[in-house]
């Protein structure tokens, strides 16, 4: 019988060396980077003075960028409030005992995901356009009063913004709901059936705190995502560099990409970077604990 051989120590290391050298050039070195540039201040890529938190002073006083956040935290709220009960009650539909089609239709509401957001931004322009738009157009032919020049790229922004991203995303937030809702237990169903309840209680009192991980995972990324808006306004109202009328679509990503690549203030910019980024991780954590504080009073 041979005896066992232990392998030399650097071994693991070669295993781990190429995600190791890919982590380090494109997430490690920008971060440790952008994390020094926040604190200078930049006049171009060569000429850089050290400024300590004056950069994040000036972001706390800044209107734009309170602005910005005004905007976000509408988009996160709005998507927040309409997208995860649009996906739920699509995937209570498919997940009906015996429905035909179910792979069909789970495939028609994920492939707007598939296609991206520059894509749907596109699309939304186009649809949403004065009189030449599909949605107009359609509006006039079932309403007669509807107004065919209804402005909703110029006067609903933000509503434009939230009717595009739910057509983008809830069908990612549909693929995971109907996975969880299938994995319900069916004799928790049943059982409940028999002592009387109807279909709300057998929603609310086993249903949804069976899937409650699954749509508390969704809820934070659906959170995360809005905050992080960026390519939806900057297509949809490219002519404003991602502003809208009356900067009703700028967002904290947005001004981030104006300060740092329109005006060449990489530090502002990196300023603002992780302002958002420690947000993220302040939202994160804070989930995680409510998340945790739900499972010890269940």
């Amino acid at each position: 019988m041979k005896s066992y051989r232990p392998h030399p120590a650097w071994v693991p290391w070669l295993f781990l060396a190429p995600f190791l050298g890919l982590f380090t050039t494109f997430i490690g070195w920008p971060l440790l980077r952008s994390l020094v540039l926040a604190f200078e201040q930049t006049y171009g890529p060569r000429t850089r003075v050290f400024v300590g938190f004056l950069n994040f002073r000036g972001v706390w006083q800044d209107p734009w960028f309170w602005t910005a956040v005004g905007n976000t935290l509408w988009f996160a709220g709005g998507i927040l409030l309409v997208q995860i009960p649009v996906a739920l009650g699509l995937a209570l539909l498919l997940n009906r005992p015996g429905l035909r089609g179910r792979a069909l239709f789970r495939l028609v509401f994920f492939s707007p995901y598939v296609v991206g957001a520059v894509f749907v931004s596109t699309l939304f322009a186009l649809l949403l356009e004065k009189r030449i738009g599909l949605v107009n157009h359609a509006l006039h032919a079932l309403f007669l009063r509807w107004d065919p020049d209804f402005p909703w790229l110029d006067q609903y922004v933000m509503t434009s913004l939230i009717a595009a991203s739910v057509w983008l995303s809830t069908g990612f937030n549909l693929a995971y709901l109907l996975a969880a809702l299938q994995n319900v237990s069916r004799e928790l169903l049943d059982a409940a059936a028999i002592d009387g309840a109807g279909p709300w209680h057998r929603f609310w009192h086993v249903t949804l705190p069976e899937i409650r991980p699954v749509l508390n995972i969704l809820i934070l990324l659906t959170v995360t995502s809005g905050l992080q808006l960026f390519e939806l306004p900057f297509i949809l109202y490219n002519d404003t560099a991602g502003n809208g009328p009356n900067s009703q679509a700028l967002t904290v990503v947005t001004y981030l990409y104006q300060t740092g690549f329109i005006s060449g203030n990489l530090g502002y910019a990196s300023a603002i970077g992780w302002i958002l980024t420690l947000t993220l991780v302040g939202l994160a954590l804070l989930h995680r604990r409510l998340s945790r504080s739900e499972d010890y009073s269940a």
